[in-house]
């Protein structure tokens, strides 16, 4: 009589049977109640974003819902990294100006920090600048912003912003991520995971720099724990628009179509076994790469801009003789000028978050001669772009946002070695950011500092709270919009501190 064969069964065949049970039930039946849930309620998927970037034909850059009704459908975050000494440009203080070169009483230094400033011998510095008010509004502007004054009554100014750090990195970080951390998603991140774009041959999200580059670098675009495709997309100013986005020589689009076709395929075979929202990104990526082959191009091509939009935005400007001084590379006012009509082409195309990134503002020293450069660099082209967007219809759907990491202090930069003193020192406890168009309250000017502008007298912003209202704009509660990462519902706002939409900075 014949034995049957005896088949060995081996643990890890168990094992891994369980494990794949396992992942796919869990994985299918969250699935299901996830797409119920959101069926009933009918707003964007905030949660873990799983429903998105899931197996099948789903596409995580689709345009989605919000929770609240927008104002706002895309963002041109105008970052000037380095901290622009807002007394100079915004907060006029004539009283500060009467009491230069007096000492501040030790009771306000005893606890504060600064960069450089050796704050036992430091004295007040008053601003040279002359401040005119602008506007029925009556907003207060400097004489080196004239163009940006002359649009006073669409601008919600906040002169009461505040940070927790007075270093360049960590402070970046804070305004762009929500946190001085490394490794968390950027606000442009956020704002594209929660909504999509209208636009899918373009990014959600693109960067664009100018000047000799901020210290955060790219770790102030980096989508962190979210999914990749919600990265911020850096556009250059000179060769090929997105680097790696062209054809090899040799490869025509047919043969390239195929090799996509192909490596879909493999990637979705893998996504169906393992559920990784990873894999959905990286498909999205290659599909979303091949499609801007032929948008890109055509975007940076400004042929059919009339010279009226060109000579408006200053794209025909020198630099003046002080910039060789300063570093930042040549050209800076033209390359500054194109950033801001290329952010005016990106959200007209449909891009969701554009993050113009400029640096740099650091003025230890120099004050009265680096920060009328960089004021008239930046004046002519911003004025253009919010005059643009109005002409066009724009500017009630898109938000225009205006800031830095921190600002500058009132006590004049005495650091040693110095034989004059002739700048400004970090500030984190009161400095200006201003919102236009988006739904942000025009002709409003939100925060007091006190006398010296040392700190805020009345209605102190945190970045976190700025952050808030800037959801807000968009329709998107900040403590819905979250991620689950290390196990917490992770979110812009952070986890670690209550923040708080400022409701009077909205119209």
């Amino acid at each position: 009589m014949k034995r049957k064969p005896t088949v060995t069964m081996h643990s890890s065949f168990f094992e891994n049977t369980r494990r794949e049970f396992l992942t796919t039930m869990a994985s299918g039946l969250g699935g299901a109640a996830l797409t119920t849930l959101l069926a009933e309620d009918g707003a964007l998927a905030a949660t873990s974003g799983l429903s998105q970037v899931g197996p099948g034909d789903a596409n995580p850059l689709a345009p989605k819902r919000s929770h609240l009704d927008p104002k706002a459908k895309a963002c041109i975050f105008i970052f000037m990294a380095g901290a622009p000494s807002q007394l100079d440009l915004f907060d006029y203080k004539p009283k500060l100006k009467e009491l230069d070169g007096q000492k501040l009483p030790d009771s306000l230094l005893e606890n504060m920090r600064f960069a450089f400033l050796q704050k036992d011998t430091a004295t007040l510095l008053g601003s040279q600048r002359e401040f005119k008010q602008h506007g029925e509004s009556g907003m207060w502007f400097s004489d080196l912003l004239p163009g940006i004054a002359s649009h006073a009554d669409d601008i919600c100014m906040i002169n009461t912003m505040q940070s927790d750090q007075f270093n360049h990195h960590p402070g970046q970080l804070l305004m762009q991520t929500g946190t001085s951390m490394w490794g968390f998603p950027s606000m442009g991140s956020w704002i594209s995971y929660g909504l999509g774009t209208e636009n899918q041959n373009l990014p959600s999200y693109v960067v664009l720099t100018a000047g000799r580059g901020s210290s955060g670098g790219a770790t102030l675009w980096q989508s962190g724990y979210l999914p990749s495709i919600y990265e911020g997309v850096r556009l250059r100013r000179e060769g090929e628009p997105i680097l790696n986005l062209s054809n090899p020589a040799g490869i025509s689009d047919r043969l390239q179509r195929r090799g996509l076709d192909a490596l879909k395929q493999l990637n979705q075979r893998r996504l169906d076994h393992i559920h990784d929202p990873e894999i959905a990104s990286r498909i999205a990526n290659y599909e979303l790469a091949f499609r801007m082959q032929s948008a890109a191009p055509e975007l940076v091509d400004l042929s059919d801009e009339n010279q009226a939009t060109l000579e408006a935005y200053g794209l025909n400007r020198n630099d003046p003789d002080v910039a060789a001084k300063r570093g930042g590379g040549k050209n800076q006012f033209a390359t500054f000028a194109r950033s801001c009509l290329l952010a005016r082409r990106l959200v007209e195309r449909g891009v969701r978050f554009v993050n113009l990134i400029h640096a740099s503002w650091d003025h230890h020293s120099n004050l009265d001669t680096e920060l009328p450069f960089n004021a008239a660099m930046a004046d002519q082209p911003i004025a253009a772009l919010l005059t643009d967007l109005k002409q066009r219809g724009l500017l009630d759907s898109t938000l225009v946002v205006w800031g830095s990491e921190f600002g500058r202090t009132p006590l004049g930069e005495n650091r040693p070695g110095y034989q004059k003193v002739s700048g400004r020192d970090h500030h984190p406890k009161a400095f200006t950011t201003w919102m236009a168009g988006g739904g942000a309250r025009g002709g409003t000017t939100y925060g007091l500092t006190d006398e010296i502008g040392w700190d805020a007298a009345e209605n102190p912003v945190h970045i976190n709270d700025f952050q808030a209202t800037l959801l807000r704009l968009f329709g998107v509660d900040h403590t819905r919009l979250t991620y689950p990462f290390q196990g917490a519902n992770m979110r812009l706002t952070t986890i670690a501190r209550e923040a708080k939409v400022i409701e009077e900075m909205i119209a």
